[in-house]
């Protein structure tokens, strides 16, 4: 049989967070199988390990859009990177047809919705993985971030033209609903994807209607980087952990106002707009900014539990996946995906999303020494027993090819 080709399709050649992260393991790990891989992305510097992997890297050099200096020409390239467009379509053209596979982990921080052209020109089914929500909401996040709530607005309707929800001003909440128009009446880029691949029940729930309605949706595990290092010595040690982005839609404001009314000291691991504004409002918080993959394990194994206060939905929630693996209990906001990592008064505990009071009960009831020992054990015991390995990433992900190369006769048994 024809070699396997997978045409990975991402806005960074680098881990500058979960999805790029993701897209990395997943075409490392594809190499690894047996595939042959090419890594398509905007923006560099290119990660070594692909090289040393055998992956073919095509970087176009470009900056994203948050950091190119010039708004005027981040704003043309957010809406139509034709740079990425021409050098996609000379991609695919020396790909073989037979046996292909094109595979998008992210386009809206640099390629833009311009990709759509090339890729259904070529004829290569292609695959989404659902990382954000940008396909169908301007703001990629259906949050609205001046009433730091969830946006229940029909995406484009006259309403959701005349709100301001962005997190940076109303221009541009109108930019990116053009650019969603774009995306959806010129480029049909939904339309572009035979397949979605989702991340978590919620994000189910959540897009439920806005998918094409002939898509074929799959469910694929986030690898997570861990390793079995048995259950803590003493687990009832460190303190109440978070670790992300410092923006306001991941709730770092309702930690730190819980732990204070709790009597515990918050401790921030990550960077953003609102890290010096945290400093000034918590003093007592401590703020280790941003740290390496290897350090950010080494706290949360170290933790006596992780905070997860996310106001948004989140797609997956890999850090709640990450502390799980290292025996770390967590404390989730119930109106996020990252809920689905714990288990309720067992794996650590949910709270009402937004909820100070609630919150503050949840950091109180995990003081008590047993009541954290005993959760850390079946938190670690819990993710082990299944754990998202790279393996099990790779495997999830063939079986989604296996059915997209199928003929059209066979698909339905493989359903």
């Amino acid at each position: 049989m024809t070699q396997l080709t997978v045409l990975i399709c991402a806005d960074h050649t680098y881990v500058n967070g979960g999805q790029n992260k993701v897209a990395l393991e997943s075409a490392l790990g594809l190499a690894q199988a047996g595939a042959r891989v090419v890594f398509f992305a905007a923006c560099g510097p290119v990660d070594r390990r692909l090289a040393e992997a055998g992956i073919e890297a095509v970087c176009l050099g470009q900056r994203d859009l948050l950091d190119n200096p010039s708004r005027l020409d981040a704003a043309r390239q957010g809406m139509w990177n034709g740079v990425a467009a021409r050098a996609l379509g000379e991609t695919l053209a020396r790909l073989p047809r037979a046996n292909t596979i094109v595979h998008v982990h992210g386009w809206a921080k640099a390629l833009s919705p311009s990709i759509a052209g090339p890729i259904r020109a070529s004829g290569i089914p292609a695959v989404l993985t659902m990382h954000d929500f940008f396909l169908d909401c301007p703001n990629g996040a259906f949050y609205n971030f001046r009433r730091e709530a969830a946006c229940p607005l029909i995406p484009l309707s006259a309403a959701c033209w005349a709100t301001n929800c962005d997190s940076r001003s109303y221009a541009h909440k109108l930019w990116r609903n053009a650019r969603l128009l774009v995306g959806r009446r010129v480029t049909r880029l939904a339309e572009t994807f035979s397949d979605y691949v989702l991340l978590s029940d919620l994000q189910e729930k959540v897009l439920k209607g806005c998918l094409p309605a002939d898509a074929r949706v799959h469910r694929v595990t986030n690898p997570v980087e861990a390793e079995p290092l048995g259950h803590k010595r003493d687990p009832t040690e460190g303190d109440f952990l978070f670790v992300g982005r410092l923006s306001p839609e991941k709730g770092v404001f309702l930690f730190a106002e819980a732990a204070r009314r709790a009597g515990v000291t918050p401790v921030f691991i990550g960077d953003g707009p609102l890290a010096a504004e945290l400093g000034g409002r918590f003093p007592q918080a401590r703020l280790l900014g941003w740290r390496a993959p290897a350090e950010v394990r080494a706290a949360m194994r170290a933790a006596r539990a992780l905070v997860f206060p996310s106001l948004w939905h989140e797609t997956f929630g890999l850090t709640a996946f990450e502390a799980k693996a290292m025996g770390t209990p967590t404390i989730v906001a119930d109106g996020c995906a990252a809920r689905e990592a714990v288990e309720h008064g067992v794996t650590g505990l949910w709270f009402r999303s937004g909820d100070v009071d609630s919150l503050t009960s949840a950091i109180r009831a995990l003081v008590n020494d047993a009541t954290i020992a005993e959760m850390s054990k079946r938190a670690y015991d819990a993710y082990w027993a299944a754990p998202a390995t790279r393996a099990r990433h790779v495997a999830e992900t063939l079986a989604v090819y296996e059915k997209m190369l199928a003929p059209i006769d066979a698909r339905a048994k493989l359903r």
